[in-house]
């Protein structure tokens, strides 16, 4: 029998290079307690507001910003309570995430925005989403196990079989980017952990309206996209699928060899999927 040689088809991975960035003014915004930083591109496009997950801050959207802006959009994000830049005011009166996001939108005169969260972010923009709902043209999750409230038992059995009290000890680079992508971009994961090292400056706890049930997420009407990555540790597609039985009016995407950072592993494959939603509800 003849053996066959491997052959190799395609790179290990083929990077993304970091885009030039568009013209962006910078800011702070007093929202009570404290000041936080943003960044905003400008322009009469429809506005797009970044969240970041709590590994990252405002300065993780680098492969979102000019792409965004591009494409017609206002672009704006900003860092939460004690990361990058931004004040963590007093831990012991941390505020609502979601009151420091409208505060941002009355700050910079904006109606109604298009609302991209990822991770931990995507906990304070449902909550958001259910408080104002008019302001919201679309709300994008990704990569998010929501914050639900433990009284959904089911749902926080599912999330303790993924991740045992050992997974909070491992690197974060290990929990958050795909094996494909650690093994395949060094350069792209020391910039991510880089990133990340100057994220959070101080932890702060933000408050929430009221308890996060799935009966309060059924209720939500905006149009919705729910995205993940195929190697999402925290949110793999079967927990996406659980999520989108709550939000049967929600767009589902799942991207491939991606992690939990999906708009910095695989940029060109979320930023479509993020234009093509929003722009079938720019109404």
């Amino acid at each position: 029998m003849n053996k066959r040689s491997l052959v190799q088809t395609a790179p290990v991975w083929t990077s993304a290079p970091m885009p030039s960035q568009a013209p962006a003014q910078q800011g702070w915004v007093d929202v009570g307690g404290a000041r936080l930083w943003y960044w905003d591109t400008g322009g009469t496009g429809q506005p797009v507001v970044f969240m970041h997950a709590g590994s990252q801050s405002g300065a993780g959207w680098g492969y979102q910003q000019p792409v965004f802006a591009r494409a017609g959009f206002r672009a704006i994000g900003y860092s939460r309570r004690g990361y990058f830049r931004s004040e963590a005011g007093n831990p012991d009166d941390p505020g609502m995430a979601s009151e420091d996001l409208r505060k941002l939108i009355d700050h910079l005169g904006l109606e109604r925005i298009h609302l991209v969260a990822l991770a931990h972010g995507a906990f304070f923009a449902l909550d958001f989403a259910l408080v104002y709902p008019e302001k919201l043209r679309s709300l994008t999750i990704a990569s998010s196990y929501l914050g639900i409230d433990e009284s959904e038992t089911e749902y926080v059995q599912a999330n303790s079989r993924l991740r045992p009290p050992q997974f909070n000890a491992l690197p974060v680079e290990f929990k958050e980017l795909h094996p494909s992508y650690r093994a395949g971009n060094p350069a792209g994961m020391v910039a991510w952990l880089e990133l990340n090292r100057e994220s959070l400056v101080e932890k702060i706890t933000p408050m929430r309206p009221f308890a996060l049930t799935w009966a309060r997420v059924e209720s939500i009407r905006t149009p919705a996209l729910l995205l993940t990555g195929d190697g999402d540790l925290y949110t793999p597609p079967a927990l996406l699928r659980m999520q989108a039985s709550h939000m049967p009016h929600a767009d589902v995407v799942i991207i491939k060899e991606a992690g939990h950072c999906a708009n910095w592993e695989q940029p060109a494959a979320f930023n479509e999927a993020v234009l093509e939603f929003i722009g079938r509800h720019n109404a």
